[in-house]
């Protein structure tokens, strides 16, 4: 069996901090040095991946001066230019420094939320400059551990009112980005809020700017809330709001694991390659963005087996797709799905002009026993997913 070789046109991505973690945790020190981000380019596109991604604290550490932050990226887009390695998406970190301890738009302090707002919005020039097209906001610190120490309604006001400022801010100067929501349920706070998908895009809908706000999933944040990241960005597809995607490993409910994709549930991650790659068995909107992986090398690896993780992401995610486009092509897959009467599902319940009124004066013509004990056939329809995903078909 012939592992493929990834190229640009996959559109594979990394975050450089997902390259550059150290391994340092709560319960140790850092068992690596993290790479210069130039290096890091270098590599990457000798490995065959199309972009890069990062917070601003990743390229110019927290409290640069001015002068040594635009020779940082300057060396930076000089790297760009020279790999071929296009900065597909930026975002910022307001989680890290002290002064967001309580969070960032959501902080409880004024001086905090503004101080927060302020490092976005010059992140945003950054992002724009960069020829990003998408910018990530996770608010891995709004939320609260004690339900008396935060007033949800205002913190859910400020949360609003400081999206909006940077989405309004974003059409006001003519960049070409969308924001992309990370919802996740909990650490590093207690709570956080936006914590699932669904909770995201009902938020959305209460933005003036929700337009160009839409929603990065990430497996491990679904997952950690026992939910299914499949169905989940196939409703943010379903409504348009699938901007970007963060695909890692995560096994249950459990710590934020980041293993390397399909290291966690494979036959989930299978799935999500097959929405992906193949769309939705009825047809409907595509997803054509990055594959960017949000990862973290295992502290116990090397410095150099560091490199094995980012081939061992891409090489996962192309052999699942493989697997999938045989999937969707295998005859007996798709009589399955035919019997399984996926393809009815597609038919609206009521006729062409048919109303509520005319529907129930009609006699019902089904007989509720006989539907009761029709065969679904979806345990087989599982179990080709599974022969498939094994190589056995």
């Amino acid at each position: 069996m012939t592992i493929p070789t990834p190229t640009p046109a996959d559109k594979f991505s990394f975050g450089l901090w997902t390259i550059n973690w150290t391994g340092q945790d709560q319960f140790g020190a850092a068992t690596r040095r993290p790479f210069d981000p130039v290096y890091v380019l270098e590599k990457l596109a000798e490995y065959g991946a199309w972009g890069i991604t990062f917070h601003d604290d990743d390229l110019i550490p927290f409290g640069t001066p001015e002068a040594e932050r635009e020779a940082l990226i300057q060396r930076f887009e000089k790297g760009l230019a020279e790999t071929g390695i296009v900065c597909e998406m930026v975002t910022t970190n307001t989680f890290s420094h002290p002064l967001f301890k309580d969070g960032a738009f959501t902080a409880n302090d004024r001086a905090a939320r503004r101080y927060g707002l302020r490092k976005v919005l010059r992140n945003v020039d950054l992002a724009a400059r960069l020829g990003a097209t998408t910018f990530v906001m996770w608010g891995g610190r709004e939320g609260a551990e004690y339900d008396w120490s935060k007033d949800y309604k205002a913190a859910l006001d400020r949360y609003r009112e400081g999206l909006d400022t940077v989405a309004g801010y974003i059409k006001s100067q003519g960049y070409h980005l969308r924001i992309g929501l990370e919802p996740k349920p909990n650490e590093p706070r207690g709570d956080i809020l936006l914590p699932t998908v669904g909770h995201a895009l009902a938020f959305i809908q209460t933005l003036e700017h929700g337009d160009i706000v839409g929603l990065n999933p990430e497996v491990g944040h679904e997952q950690m809330a026992c939910l299914n990241y499949t169905a989940g960005i196939a409703q943010a597809l379903w409504q348009g709001k699938l901007f970007h995607i963060d695909l890692n490993g995560q096994k249950s409910i459990k710590y934020d694991q980041d293993l390397v994709f399909g290291h966690g549930d494979l036959l989930s991650a299978f799935g999500t390659v097959d929405l992906l790659e193949n769309g939705f068995p009825g047809g409907g909107p595509r997803y054509d963005g990055p594959r960017h992986f949000d990862y973290k090398p295992s502290r116990t690896e090397s410095e150099e087996q560091v490199w094995d993780t980012v081939k061992a992401n891409m090489a996962t995610y192309l052999l699942l797709k493989e697997r999938a486009l045989a999937f969707r092509a295998d005859p007996v897959v798709q009589e399955a799905m035919r019997a399984s009467k996926l393809d009815e599902l597609a038919v609206p319940t009521l006729a062409p002009g048919e109303t509520a009124a005319a529907f129930l004066a009609t006699p019902e013509p089904a007989d509720p026993d006989a539907l009761g004990a029709r065969d679904t056939g979806f345990v087989q329809l599982n179990q080709l997913a599974l022969e498939h995903l094994l190589g056995a078909r």
